[in-house]
């Protein structure tokens, strides 16, 4: 005799089926970037943000708005320039003569999901601007806190060759994204396909919204309780620490880095059907986490290799 499933296992059959439909769609949008996809996905169950480094025409834009498309939630996207203003970001107070009062005057991060592009051609001071935001979920302007609406979802790109007239981003900014991963070319099938078909900008004006904001809520729920061992903790832990005494290594990862690990490790485990988080889901996004709190010795060192050397030092018991 069967039994029934509880009410809480349907509700998470029902979430997985939804985001597993969400995902779908958005790989009919952005061809070949299935494993990008499903990490833009786990940062946003894991209430992150994504950093998107890759060359121009890859497709980050289009992965932005398709997501924002298939989330159906509130969408603003920012163009990053030499000459972008705090204010314009975070919004400004203007003088109402008819009532003598200053008035906040919302600005584009007022939304739900902000497309920073190019986030690296600002300068310092309105790169921090997004800093507040990124990390409180809140603006302050003139003595005044105005929370975000929430989800707030932040997916910035930026192009890593092309560095005239950029301003790289410092570590303090770096830390707030959850995530930093590239889309690549995509493969001969993908890109014949993306040749042959259709406007991608008229798909995703006719994608539907399959996810709410409801249903962000209930996945990130789903995915704090998800159950994380004390020796899963421990193999977290041993990879942090490994970061900070490794060959080539300046600067390891602090603990907010573990933690954030461990809260992507919780949702990546609850999207592949599991209450439980394996050393599997920690190895499958430990780069994508840690390549960009590492700072190397030297220049010619890259965070990705780095990273990697790491997770492959640190043997799981």
């Amino acid at each position: 005799m069967s039994v029934s499933p509880a009410p809480a296992d349907m509700l998470t059959d029902a979430m997985l089926s939804t985001i597993d439909a969400a995902q779908e769609q958005i790989n009919g949008l952005v061809l070949g970037k299935r494993e990008a996809v499903r990490l833009v996905f786990v940062a946003l169950v894991s209430d992150g943000h994504v950093l998107i480094e890759d060359l121009p025409g890859l497709g980050k834009t289009t992965l932005a708005h398709a997501m924002a498309a298939t989330l159906g939630l509130g969408f603003q996207r920012i163009q990053f320039t030499s000459d972008l203003l705090p204010s314009d970001i975070v919004g400004v107070s203007i003088y109402d003569t008819a009532t003598r009062r200053f008035q906040f005057h919302q600005g584009p991060v007022f939304t739900h999901v902000l497309l920073a592009d190019e986030i690296n051609r600002a300068p310092p001071r309105t790169q921090s601007a997004l800093l507040e935001a990124m990390a409180e979920r809140q603006v302050s302007m003139d003595g005044q806190t105005h929370a975000l609406p929430d989800p707030f979802f932040v997916i910035a790109t930026q192009n890593p060759l092309d560095l005239a007239g950029t301003y790289p981003l410092p570590d303090s900014q770096l830390d707030r994204f959850l995530l930093r991963l590239s889309l690549g070319y995509p493969d001969h099938d993908a890109e014949r396909a993306l040749l042959d078909g259709r406007d991608r900008r008229d798909l995703i004006k006719h994608a539907r919204a399959l996810l709410g904001l409801e249903d962000v809520h209930r996945l990130r729920e789903a995915a704090g309780a998800v159950h994380a061992s004390e020796a899963l903790v421990d193999y977290v832990h041993a990879l942090v620490a490994r970061s900070r005494h490794h060959d080539g290594v300046r600067v390891g990862l602090s603990p907010r880095a573990g933690i954030a690990l461990l809260r992507a490790s919780r949702a990546h485990a609850l999207m592949a059907g599991r209450q439980h988080v394996l050393p599997d889901d920690v190895q499958a996004l430990f780069i994508a986490v840690a390549s960009h709190r590492l700072v190397p010795e030297t220049d010619a060192s890259d965070g990705r290799d780095l990273a990697r050397s790491i997770l492959h030092a640190v043997p799981v018991d």
